[in-house]
């Protein structure tokens, strides 16, 4: 379980931290040859700042099983260090050109990191690219570049945390703050604001725009103001969040905020952000306040301690709602050799939302058991053989007896789970099946009961025979999921709580390879 639910987890509790983690995955490759595309992100680097990573991703079915990849970095030598990030065998680096002999099959779609490092003597303003080449051993290479910039160092902080308290349908004030502890003026900002569906602004505001992704609300705003060093500004008396009507409660919700100077944002935006769907406010402008405004300067500016620019957004909703999901079940023809489409699943009674895969409310988990007369033919992705405990196969697979279906859209009052098989009817008479409910709460290490556990069950059976197929009570053939599992859920949860998520997405960068 949460090998997609994992994903609504890093969107409500440290999208923002998680993104900077990952902030070599690209949002698109150019062209770099007949079938093969390089992408190589661009770095703004400070001469007191941190290091940057340079990750160059190959993009084609397939590369040649012994593959060249070269780094000629003698273009930004004077004011910047080059190194592999990775200790990789068969790099070596040569009068100022990486060379490194890799194997095709390695290395589609990541290829490698680079660590970019301003020299303590770099000057603001400084430029080159680096050329960087894949191909075949001995054969021809496509190439693409990076582009390196010294910037001019800045710092901005933002407080750690803001906890709000309201209830459902409650408007609660968002004073987010920044400031600026560096000994520079900061020209211009941009706040990157995500949050989980249930907070949404309560205002349009034109120098923001937002888009739903990755399972959250995302919002940025930009302020042209100039931040004077020492200068501790907020957001002006109108940012508030609303917390959505049919939010749970009691329940936590979260989000997090996070703070760029122009040039950061740029370099974020381009190879972490969605380019398109983003909609543009038009009401007043969101402002900092108070707002000094002189002339900006022409030097780009790069954060040089990025890690203090996140507010932590908790809501603690109060009040008492919750929700009741009930099973939704089927009856087959009896029809021995007829393949029928058939739904089951469940729906949400409300009146709260669930299946938000949030902590203090509800994600339900149905367990499928298969009719004795009937066989899977094709079964839904949301599905996996068995039981959550003990999986005998993986998503989608047919054939099995019995299905544990995980759901990952929220779903509000009166939206219906719908999980579709294709069975094929073999014989009348056998053991009926069963739609069966489980619920967690992230937060618990035990099953928890909804506002009605009654309707947690229902018959899938095949036309002509009992619901109870003959065993009396209708009880028969139920899996249950207990222990280990609920363990296996708060133990997910809570870790992904104290790391922010943040690890998560380095090792996803590390590890796995990006899919075009």
């Amino acid at each position: 379980m949460l090998s997609h639910s994992t994903r609504r987890w890093l969107a409500g509790l440290g999208v923002a931290g998680a993104f900077i983690a990952a902030s070599a995955t690209p949002a698109a490759a150019e062209p770099a040859g007949d079938d093969l595309l390089l992408y190589a992100n661009d770095v703004l680097v400070t001469p007191s700042g941190p290091a940057k990573a340079v990750t160059l991703y190959a993009f084609t079915e397939a590369l040649p099983k012994d593959v060249t990849v070269t780094v000629d970095h003698r273009a930004v030598d004077a004011f910047a260090d080059i190194a592999v990030t990775d200790t990789m065998p068969g790099c070596k680096d040569t009068a100022g050109v990486i060379t490194c002999q890799l194997k095709g099959a390695d290395v589609i779609d990541y290829v490698l990191d680079l660590t970019v490092k301003a020299k303590d003597t770099a000057t603001e303003g400084a430029k080159g690219d680096l050329l960087l080449s894949v191909g075949a051993t001995g054969g021809k290479a496509v190439s693409t570049r990076s582009a390196v910039e010294v910037g001019e160092g800045v710092d901005l902080r933002a407080q750690e945390e803001l906890r709000l308290t309201g209830a459902p349908g409650s408007t609660v004030k968002a004073p987010l703050g920044v400031a600026n502890i560096g000994d520079r003026a900061v020209h211009g900002a941009v706040l990157f604001l995500a949050t989980m569906p249930t907070l949404t602004p309560t205002a349009s505001y034109r120098n923001c725009s937002s888009v739903t992704e990755f399972g959250s609300q995302l919002i940025t705003c930009r302020f042209d103001d100039d931040i004077p060093a020492g200068a501790a500004l907020q957001l002006d008396g109108s940012s508030a969040l609303k917390i959505a009507g049919d939010a749970w409660a009691p329940s936590r919700q979260y989000g997090s905020a996070f703070w760029f100077t122009e040039a950061d944002f740029e370099e974020f935006a381009k190879e972490i952000l969605p380019e398109d769907g983003w909609q543009q406010g038009s009401g007043d402008a969101l402002e900092l306040v108070p707002a000094p405004a002189t002339p900006a300067r022409a030097l780009r500016q790069t954060d040089e301690d990025p890690t203090n620019n996140i507010t932590a957004i908790e809501v603690e909703v109060t009040g008492n709602q919750r929700a009741d999901l009930a099973a939704i079940g089927a009856e087959l023809p009896g029809t021995p050799g007829k393949t029928v489409t058939t739904k089951v699943g469940f729906v949400n009674h409300g009146p709260a939302m669930a299946n938000t895969w949030t902590p203090g409310e509800i994600v339900t988990v149905a367990q499928i058991t298969v009719p004795a007369g009937a066989t899977v033919v094709k079964a839904p992705g949301e599905c996996s053989p068995g039981t959550l405990e003990k999986p005998t196969g993986g998503y989608g697979e047919p054939g099995a007896r019995a299905y544990s279906c995980e759901w990952y859209e929220t779903l509000h009052a009166g939206d219906t789970a719908f999980l579709t098989f294709e069975l094929r009817v073999d014989k009348v008479g056998g053991a009926a099946g069963k739609v069966e409910l489980h619920h967690f709460d992230l937060g618990e290490k035990s099953e928890i009961a909804d506002l009605n556990p009654k309707n947690d069950s229902a018959a899938l059976v095949i036309a002509g025979t009992p619901a109870d197929g003959g065993q009396g009570g209708g009880d028969g053939g139920t899996l249950p999921i207990t222990g280990a599992n609920t363990v296996l859920i708060a133990g997910v949860g809570a870790l992904l709580l104290a790391a922010g998520a943040a690890g998560y997405v380095v090792s996803r960068r590390r590890k796995t390879r990006f899919v075009a």
